[in-house]
C-alpha cells in the first residue's frame, strides 16, 4: 500500500491521526505525514482515515 499525503490540499484537521495514529500524525505546521507503512491489522483504519478525510487529501495506491 502506497500512501500519499497531498500537503497542499492538507487542512490539518486530524482524522487521520485519529482514526490510525500508528500510521499518520501531524507534523509541526499541523499537516498530515505518514509516519510509517500500515501493518496488515491497519489497512481498514487507514481506508477508513482516507475516506474520511473533507478534503481528499490522502491518496492510497497499491
Amino acid at each position: 500500500m502506497k500512501i500519499t499525503i497531498l500537503r497542499d490540499v492538507c487542512i490539518g484537521c486530524g482524522v487521520c491521526a485519529d482514526l490510525s495514529p500508528g500510521v499518520f500524525e501531524m507534523d509541526g505546521e499541523n499537516i498530515a505525514v505518514v509516519n510509517r507503512d500500515p501493518g496488515p491489522e491497519e489497512v481498514d483504519s487507514v481506508r477508513e482515515a482516507a475516506e474520511s478525510c473533507p478534503v481528499d487529501a490522502i491518496d492510497i495506491g497499491e
